[in-house]
């Protein structure tokens, strides 16, 4: 037992250290819970330099949220956090279990929530940025064009607060789900495309049947609207906050297009939107973190 305890004040202070070296403290903190698990994510503060805003940065890659995502999130030196922001890893629900629909409903509970607790995490409720890469970046994109409605007459507090977000900068995010890669006038959902990336479960839609008290695959047209109600491209409007992007323009996963198309729809209601292009950049890339900078530039510019 004695030697349990001095490993146990080792560790502890080997774990002290650790975050004294990377600059920040680091706190887990469970933001709902959901089908009796808990959804969670980390936060991270700047020891030093602290601005008082707020970077949430969605863990999530081919539309699942994985633990070595949130221990490579925790662990590593984050940029943002060296610019005083504090940072929040968010988790949500995955797929195969949970489709997109689900996994925005989460992220939207993220926001509020942290917005609801803004004065016990030391930021301002009106200064929150968004990020996130592939599905993390489209997941971000639904809150950046999402409306302002909230639950007032739910008897949690927290759902009534606002799920918007002040600025976003995302890498290579899908954005239209119907026109993907090119215009499809034929208005259909590739589920071969869809089995081929390994994300079909994302978009198996379904809803519950009182009848058969299971829930049950929907009608092919609903399925259709729903892959537009999750298509971000489709809910730009003027309000919507900055949004920078970056996208390399070899990406076989995420076509350029996919970019394009919702800057174009940007600029037409005059939000301030840039892209960087990554000339040969595929679906990722080594050293990102040099084009990440831009990211830390532009929520410096506009959550001032």
């Amino acid at each position: 037992m004695r030697y349990f305890l001095i490993a146990l004040i080792v560790f502890s202070s080997l774990s002290a250290a650790a975050q004294d070296t990377l600059g920040y403290t680091k706190t887990e903190i469970i933001y709902a819970r959901k089908d009796g698990m808990a959804l969670t994510m980390m936060m991270l503060v700047p020891k030093e330099r602290s601005n008082g805003k707020a970077i949430i940065s969605v863990l999530n890659g081919n539309w699942v949220s994985a633990p070595r995502m949130m221990d490579a999130f925790s662990t590593r030196p984050s940029i943002y956090v060296a610019a005083g922001y504090t940072v929040f890893g968010v988790m949500v629900s995955s797929q195969p279990r949970y489709t997109i629909p689900d996994e925005i409903t989460d992220l939207k509970r993220a926001v509020r929530f942290i917005r609801y607790n803004a004065r016990q995490y030391n930021i301002d409720a009106d200064h929150i940025g968004i990020t996130g890469t592939s599905s993390g970046g489209h997941l971000s994109l639904m809150i950046a064009t999402a409306d302002d409605k909230t639950a007032s007459n739910s008897f949690d507090p927290v759902d009534k607060v606002s799920a918007r977000v002040q600025a976003a900068a995302v890498f290579y995010p899908p954005t239209d789900f119907i026109n993907y890669g090119k215009p499809n006038p034929t208005n259909t959902i590739n589920q071969q495309a869809l089995v081929f990336a390994n994300v079909a479960a994302a978009f198996d839609f379904r809803a519950w049947n009182d009848t058969t008290k299971t829930f049950v695959s929907l009608p092919y047209e609903k399925r259709l609207q729903l892959a537009r109600d999750v298509s971000p491209v489709n809910f730009v409007s003027s309000d919507d906050p900055p949004v920078m992007f970056i996208h390399g323009n070899a990406d076989m996963l995420v076509p350029l297009q996919q970019s394009e198309t919702i800057i174009a729809r940007l600029k037409a209601a005059n939000v301030p939107t840039d892209l960087i292009i990554k000339n040969g950049g595929s679906h990722g890339w080594r050293n990102r973190e040099i084009e990440e900078k831009n990211f830390v530039d532009w929520f410096d510019k506009y959550l001032k």
